[in-house]
């Protein structure tokens, strides 16, 4: 049986979202600081120091890859709480669950850097992109069947919420299944399919609501 506490714990959307903003900051500000410039004591010409940007070229593509993941993590996280009345205790943790799923992003990030070409590390951070996008998933399961979302909210929105997340986590498992044949052809996947989260295309499949 729900207790009193229960019941009135953790009712404010706005806690969330002010949350949820604090941590994708920190994680993207985090992100960047894994480009690290050349030392001086190494580099002795511009033809050096060319070369030492050059190296860095991993760790830029990562980068920006994780950048884009952040921001469209985050969108699809206010885009669910822009259509909540109200959460509850059991709502908020699950949106605590993925937001500590997305403070791993920068880890998984690292270890894609540092090792670009090896399927592992490609692999672990595909499964923190899975595990995101599983969190995120059942944060709107949950809210839409305990009645949170506004009862002005169109009806084809809840499937629309269902559908991107459930399209592009498969697209994603797609893109970490052609690992198999090339790391790099499997990032190249995935960073179009962001890219395309981000620019939003007229493309059916894969159109927002």
């Amino acid at each position: 049986m729900e207790t009193p506490y229960n019941r009135l714990a953790a009712q404010d959307t706005g806690r969330i979202a002010a949350l949820s903003d604090g941590i994708f900051a920190f994680a993207m500000t985090v992100l960047v600081l894994e480009i690290r410039i050349p030392e001086n004591i190494d580099i002795h010409s511009q033809a050096e120091l060319w070369a030492s940007l050059t190296a860095l070229g991993p760790r830029v593509v990562t980068w920006l890859m994780s950048l884009m993941t952040l921001g469209i993590f985050w969108v699809g996280q206010q885009t669910q709480l822009n259509q909540l009345q109200r959460t509850d205790r059991n709502v908020s943790w699950l949106h605590f669950l993925f937001l500590a799923v997305i403070t791993a992003l920068p880890l998984s990030t690292r270890l894609l850097a540092q090792y670009f070409t090896f399927e592992l590390a490609f692999l672990i951070y595909w499964l923190n992109l899975l595990l995101a996008g599983l969190a995120l998933l059942a944060c709107w399961r949950y809210s839409d069947r305990s009645g949170l979302v506004r009862e002005d909210v169109p009806a084809h929105v809840s499937p629309a919420i269902y559908r991107r997340i459930i399209v592009y986590q498969s697209l994603y498992a797609f893109g970490a299944a052609l690992s198999i044949f090339s790391t790099p052809l499997a990032m190249g996947f995935i960073f179009i399919l962001q890219l395309n989260s981000a620019i939003a295309p007229r493309i059916p499949i894969l159109s927002d609501f």
